[in-house]
């Protein structure tokens, strides 16, 4: 009798374990099928492949220096039927730790002596289509917007933009004393001066 008592009592545990099982199997699935569809747009920013370039200047010969930032999210917007539409009126932000240069220690100073400085940790803003080869960037940092104008081109499907960012828009006078401070050595040119430029060159891509 006690044996059967205790075989039942087993089985009802063993049952109630492989329930538990079956269920999280079931949430875990359920999780899986919620996962965010693809656009149904014919052009969709998220799903093309973005690259977003820049190029800042040192010494007083105007030595160029060339960078990105490996990561950009599309905040709002940035579909349609046509490669136009798709960037017309999107709204993105650009976190500044993606930066990248292929040197980590210049990748440092930026983040830190420049847009830490500027207590910035992402660029933001949209992106407005004018013309057929012209448009406007709203750009969101150090707490200010400013408007810069781009021009444009479309071919085989990949949009280029390229404009010229004077960082004095941004009340970044300090944050670029500060970053010329610490790279003093480094940006001193033949003539013995040390300069960091306060214009930026900005060029995107985006490959539908």
């Amino acid at each position: 009798m006690k044996k059967s008592i205790l075989y039942s009592v087993l089985l009802c545990t063993i049952i109630y374990f492989s329930g538990c099982k079956s269920e999280t199997k079931s949430e875990s699935t359920i999780a899986i099928e919620k996962e965010i569809p693809k656009s149904s747009a014919k052009f969709s920013l998220r799903e093309a492949r973005n690259k977003i370039g820049w190029t800042a200047y040192k010494t007083t010969e105007k030595i160029p220096v060339n960078g990105q930032f490996k990561k950009v999210n599309i905040t709002a917007n940035g579909e349609g039927n046509t490669i136009k539409e798709a960037i017309h009126n999107t709204s993105f932000s650009i976190p500044v730790s993606s930066i990248f240069t292929k040197d980590s220690s210049r990748d440092y100073k930026i983040r830190k002596f420049f847009f830490s400085f500027m207590d910035t940790s992402l660029l933001s803003g949209t992106l407005e289509i004018s013309s057929a080869s012209t448009g406007i960037a709203t750009i969101k940092m150090n707490g200010i917007t400013d408007k810069v104008p781009f021009e444009y081109t479309i071919i085989d499907n990949v949009f280029s933009m390229q404009s010229t960012l004077d960082i004095n828009k941004w009340n970044a006078k300090a944050a670029i004393a500060s970053l010329n401070k610490v790279c003093e050595e480094l940006h001193k040119g033949a003539d013995g001066i040390s300069k960091t430029w306060d214009e930026v060159a900005l060029n995107i891509t985006s490959t539908f």
